[in-house]
């Protein structure tokens, strides 16, 4: 009696322009037939974006820059771990004028 489990990307969304929605089943087998299949679903971004900060008072008060502006970091996701397929579409989908545009739009959100 061998058992097995896999994990099997059955799903690939684009959300919006720049969000990438994968659907991933684990699928337990039992001498080769299917006993149980469960799903996990997570969302790839380009960049985790954060703006810098500095604590006044217990509270994180944004830093600017000489125009007023806050301080953003943009940090590539790291997909290496993904599957190929998903890092295939992730690289296809953020192209720079997609990367540009999700930075622009973080940037102009109030948080």
């Amino acid at each position: 009696m061998a058992i097995t489990k896999e994990a099997v990307v059955e799903k690939i969304e684009i959300v919006g322009s720049w969000s990438v929605q994968i659907a991933t089943d684990t699928v337990i087998k039992e001498d080769g037939t299917e006993i149980s299949r469960s799903r996990n679903r997570h969302v790839l971004q380009p960049f985790s974006s954060n703006y810098k900060t500095e604590d006044v008072d217990g509270s994180a008060i944004p830093i600017l820059d000489s125009d007023g502006k806050k301080q953003w970091t943009h940090t590539d996701t790291d997909i290496s771990s993904e599957d190929d397929t998903v890092k295939a579409v992730c690289n296809a989908v953020w192209s720079d004028t997609i990367k540009n545009n999700y930075k622009q739009f973080v940037e102009s959100q109030e948080v």
